[in-house]
């Protein structure tokens, strides 16, 4: 189905409106699209379809008319002639059976095992003999007696014959020459039946025959468009479904790739450090060396000018490196924690001594609040250290002078333990956040207003973060300053109230694989 949705879909402009295009597929299912054009694929897959469901409603409704003619079979048994009341039965039976069995058939053989034209002509053969075999059945009813009998009579046969031509037209409706075939010669032997003594009363008994004839082929027009337009919603949906699939598919593939390349960049930067620091350390040395002039003097004050330059291009670029190595590492899982029982209070306030002449030369405030009898906590102190300097040194890069920084640790309402980093500087826009937390990445204000960094500082602070098993936090407003919250989990803190070796040693006993690394 989903090539007959490709056939005919393409045949629409985009332009078009969906019920627009509906009708077009339709029209180029039901007929040829050319007068002088053999069948279209599409047409066919929709005959096939057509043909499919006539098949399935002859078996489905086969039960129910079996039960029908052998009730109809014995109350004809008491009005008229028993012994043609049960010829007609057994007869109308063996048509009804044959007809199933054909049909049963039909379903039974593979789509490349049929020839439809030929199936359809058994079809309408069957169904036309099934007609003719209802054809008899106006006749079973006595023609002479009281007038009032005869009117009960006439009343029951015409109800009993419009009841079953609707539901053979029902049963046909998906192929519309089998339908004609099956409820034409009963609606014939109703007329002819009225018109054996004919009388007002019969001839217009006669006219309603036709009429309900003409009525009921007119409603199975309208049901087999609607059989057609439920394989064309089918079709589309099919084809959308495919395309999705496909979509998917292509997604997926993208993303693997994506994936593995990025995998590939994080393994070669993080086996490459010696090769990038080696380089490195020899350009630094001997340009210290220089520098200090500890093999003899430098009398051109313009190349002591170019070793400075040498020099402190090669500390940056030795720092960019080891940051770029750094989350490498953590990104190619190659970075395992050395966890430790420590003070979150002592870490902050060693990495605050370690700025404090950083912020005394921008003349920044740095206040600290630290909460007391915080209990200790099973972290890898280089990796602590690391997050605490990162946050501390882009507070006070991005703070003008005159400005304040706060240092905060305290406890979580879950019971774990944070460190937060406060400023008053420019701040970030809402909508550039996911940009910092990128590797790389720096928000406007911050390029416009400060120094310049390689934007690698917050993406290993959250990094490391999230290796410990934990969260962090960005808030920032334009203009009133930014705050960065790193957030440990409860299951690192080690309580207070026990003996801190002791519960240390437990801890290693019991999951010595999640104090190795983060879980």
């Amino acid at each position: 189905m989903v090539d007959v949705a490709q056939a005919t879909i393409l045949q629409a402009s985009p332009d078009e409106s969906r019920a627009a295009r509906r009708n077009m597929i339709t029209r180029a299912l039901v007929r040829n699209v050319t007068a002088d054009s053999g069948p279209s694929d599409a047409l066919f897959h929709f005959e096939q379809e057509m043909a499919d469901q006539y098949a399935r409603n002859r078996i489905s409704f086969s039960p129910i008319v079996l039960a029908l003619i052998l009730i109809l079979a014995v109350m004809m048994s008491f009005i008229g002639d028993p012994l043609w009341a049960a010829s007609w039965g057994v007869g109308v039976l063996v048509l009804h059976l044959a007809a199933t069995v054909v049909c049963r058939r039909y379903t039974a053989l593979g789509p490349n095992q049929r020839s439809l034209v030929d199936w359809k002509n058994r079809f309408v053969v069957v169904e036309a003999l099934y007609g003719l075999g209802w054809a008899v059945f106006p006749f079973l009813f006595p023609m002479t007696g009281a007038a009032d009998t005869l009117i009960g009579i006439d009343v029951v046969r015409f109800a009993t014959v419009i009841v079953f031509m609707s539901l053979s037209a029902l049963v046909a409706a998906p192929l519309p020459a089998a339908a004609v075939a099956s409820t034409l010669p009963i609606a014939i032997g109703l007329g002819a039946a009225h018109m054996v003594s004919p009388s007002l009363i019969d001839m217009m008994v006669a006219f309603c025959a036709l009429g309900a004839e003409a009525m009921l082929l007119y409603l199975t027009g309208q049901l087999n468009e609607q059989y057609a337009q439920s394989l064309v919603l089918r079709a589309e949906k099919d084809a959308v479904l495919a395309e999705l699939e496909q979509g998917k598919a292509v997604s997926d593939e993208a993303r693997r790739r994506a994936e593995a390349a990025n995998m590939a960049k994080s393994q070669f930067l993080a086996t490459m450090s010696h090769e990038l620091r080696t380089p490195l350390n020899a350009i630094l040395g001997f340009s210290e060396v220089m520098r200090n002039e500890m093999l003899g003097p430098i009398e051109n004050d313009a190349y002591k000018d170019y070793l400075n330059d040498i020099y402190n291009s090669g500390q940056h670029l030795l720092k960019l490196i080891n940051e770029i190595l750094d989350l490498s590492r953590i990104e190619a899982g190659k970075r395992e924690l050395r966890e430790e029982l420590l003070s979150l209070v002592s870490i902050a306030q060693d990495a605050k001594g370690l700025l404090d002449l950083k912020a005394r030369q921008k003349n920044i405030k740095v206040s600290e609040a630290f909460e007391e009898h915080m209990p200790k906590i099973v972290v890898d102190e280089q990796a602590i250290r690391q997050v605490t300097l990162n946050l501390l040194a882009n507070a006070l890069k991005f703070t003008p002078a005159g400005g304040e920084v706060a240092l905060k640790v305290g406890r979580t309402e879950g019971g774990g333990q944070y460190i937060s980093v406060r400023d008053n500087g420019p701040g970030i826009p809402a909508d550039e956040l996911p940009i910092v937390l990128s590797a790389f990445g720096q928000s406007s204000i911050s390029i416009k207003n400060a120094e310049q960094g390689t934007g690698l500082g917050i993406p290993i602070v959250q990094a490391l973060i999230h290796l410990h098993g934990g969260q962090f936090v960005l808030r920032s407003k334009v203009g009133v300053g930014t705050e960065a919250i790193a957030i440990l989990p409860a299951k690192r803190v080690v309580s207070a109230f026990t003996d801190d070796n002791r519960t240390w040693a437990l801890m290693r006993a019991r999951k010595p694989a999640q104090l190795r690394k983060a879980s």
